[in-house]
């Protein structure tokens, strides 16, 4: 990881602040990508004297795609390009599918896919002139089935793992390697929509052949691992660290 320069969108969040922390400590310089201000706080907080690598803070709002490419822009200009692009950030609004609005769905898809597809788009030049890239995109336990009332949410991280196939086909001759992660239950803001958290917390732990809760940890390393050199050799596949809840 050494050297390495990331783009991470969402790299504040629950999962985020943790893989953003062993980025830095392998070395790499991490642009985290959240326009959360609390969460921003506490992982510059975190990230003070951590190294050998180096923190960048950008406040990019995803939705506004235009005004996020015109960033990306910049910060090419300014560090070099990308070498590991990690499309991450999500929202998930929960209520039943016919209450949604056709609006509403597409500002789902446009933060949780189409600003990935922005920040790959940005990167790949670089990429593809070097001779070298990671391409990752943050899926979900949810593309599996069993959640109601999640239908944008599901749509959108079903297509990152469309995207991660069809990206890893066509990037693959250039030395770039695309492929997804879908965490299972992770205990992050995202359960705070449940109103039984603690039935829910059983419910997880029934499912899962792993009997404890997961941790930001257990994400930081899968990402990690693929976006290292070793990982050269393996590209369109989806990584499922969720305790064994779905076996795939």
């Amino acid at each position: 990881m050494m050297g390495r320069t990331i783009l991470y969108t969402g790299a504040a969040g629950g999962l985020g602040l943790e893989t953003t922390l062993l980025l830095i400590e392998g070395g790499a310089t991490v642009i985290a990508v959240d326009n959360d201000p609390a969460k921003v706080a506490r992982l510059t907080e975190a990230a003070a004297g951590r190294g050998p690598g180096t923190l960048i803070v950008s406040t990019a709002d995803l939705s506004d795609l235009a005004g996020f490419r015109a960033t990306l822009d910049a910060l090419i200009a300014q560090h070099g390009g990308f070498d590991v692009v990690i499309n991450n950030a999500a929202i998930y609004p929960s209520k039943p599918f016919e209450d949604f609005s056709v609006e509403e769905h597409q500002l789902v898809q446009r933060i949780n896919v189409d600003a990935g597809i922005v920040a790959v788009q940005a990167a790949l030049p670089g990429m593809r002139a070097k001779g070298f890239g990671r391409i990752i995109n943050i899926s979900s336990i949810t593309i599996s089935g069993g959640w109601a009332n999640l239908s944008p949410y599901v749509a959108s991280k079903g297509a990152l793992v469309g995207l991660t196939r069809a990206w890893a086909r066509e990037f693959g001759p250039a030395g770039v390697t695309v492929n997804a992660i879908a965490p299972g239950a992770f205990p992050t803001d995202a359960e705070k929509i449940h109103p039984d958290p603690e039935g829910y917390n059983q419910m997880v732990l029934d499912a899962q052949s792993v009997k404890r809760r997961g941790v930001a940890a257990d994400i930081a390393h899968a990402i990690a691992f693929f976006a290292a050199d070793e990982a050269g050799f393996i590209t369109g596949q989806t990584l499922h660290v969720n305790g064994g809840w779905v076996m795939a």
